[in-house]
């Protein structure tokens, strides 16, 4: 079975909650408006950034079903919907809506509680979701400073190459580029290999990497295609430029608390996605007064996402 190859910037979207930590989903037209404005390809939701692991199940299937009202007509936007990793019946539960509803693809990370002991196991728990959902492309989520899963994913193509139709290929968020290289030239390129480190992007492209998955492409997408531009015309020197630039951006997630610095970033491209739930910590308001004053010095303006962009 193929399934087309995903390509381009994929946006990891915040999930948007109003002031007392409810879903917010009326904004999401807006919001998928932001990301088409912004030449992004499709949205991976649910995830890391999407707090995924923080909503319930019956949420999942509320942001599930408003991301796909407002993306069914439009075929060159992906919707890609994480599954979780922990409980393997609801993710086979929640693969068969996304199957329902319509969804491009999946994806499934490694149980990050009771680990599978080696890529055997962890192949078995991607057949065993993946042939619930048999009409729908599968990706597995490598994010090991997170799961604690790090597995070869190089052995993971071997293990499961043949033995799961629907296996598409891996957004791959982690630093071995080594391992990324020989998932890409598995089988001659058999599998999508989609980068999941936006500070990172530049190495990926000079492996040959097509697309990449990352939370800042939500509220700083221009950044990066002027990178992809300037590496594609050979322009190393530009290209390291605004790469460093993308570093500058992301530290200050580090600086202000983390990854809920990322929907204070969303609040100056007039998104206002609310807070992160618990155990995520919020940045305070004095703080985001500073955070504003160092986002002002990086000429954040002239890089952001904005609904008033030319394409």
């Amino acid at each position: 079975m193929n399934y087309k190859k995903i390509d381009g910037l994929i946006a990891a979207p915040f999930t948007p909650f109003d002031e007392t930590g409810e879903l917010n989903l009326d904004i999401i037209p807006a919001y998928y408006q932001l990301l088409k404005t912004n030449r992004v390809k499709g949205a991976f939701i649910c995830g890391s950034t999407g707090e995924g692991v923080s909503l319930t199940f019956a949420e999942k299937v509320e942001v599930l079903k408003a991301w796909r009202t407002i993306t069914k007509e439009d075929p060159d936007f992906a919707l890609i919907m994480f599954l979780g990793g922990t409980n393997i019946k609801e993710c086979k539960e929640l693969a068969k809506i996304s199957e329902e509803v319509g969804a491009d693809a999946i994806s499934f990370t490694s149980p990050f509680y009771f680990k599978p002991a080696d890529v055997v196991q962890l192949a078995k728990c991607c057949k065993e979701i993946a042939a619930v959902a048999p009409r729908t492309a599968f990706y597995y989520y490598h994010i090991p400073v997170l799961t604690g899963g790090n597995y070869s994913m190089y052995d993971l193509l071997q293990e499961i190459d043949g033995k799961i139709p629907t296996f598409s290929g891996i957004k791959y968020t982690h630093e071995d580029f080594m391992d990324f290289l020989s998932c890409m030239n598995y089988q001659n390129g058999k599998y999508n290999m989609l980068w999941g480190r936006d500070e990172n992007m530049l190495s990926s492209l000079v492996l040959g990497c097509k697309g990449a998955v990352g939370s800042t492409y939500n509220y700083a997408a221009p950044l990066y295609h002027d990178l992809i531009q300037a590496y594609q015309q050979g322009d190393l020197d530009k290209a390291n430029v605004l790469q460093q630039k993308s570093i500058d951006m992301i530290r200050l997630l580090g600086k202000y608390g983390g990854i809920a610095t990322g929907k204070a970033y969303m609040k100056l491209v007039e998104m206002d996605c609310g807070e992160f739930r618990l155990p995520v910590s919020n940045m305070s308001s004095d703080s985001f007064e500073k955070f504003k004053q160092d986002v002002a010095s990086l000429g954040f303006e002239n890089f952001k996402s904005t609904l008033n962009v030319c394409v």
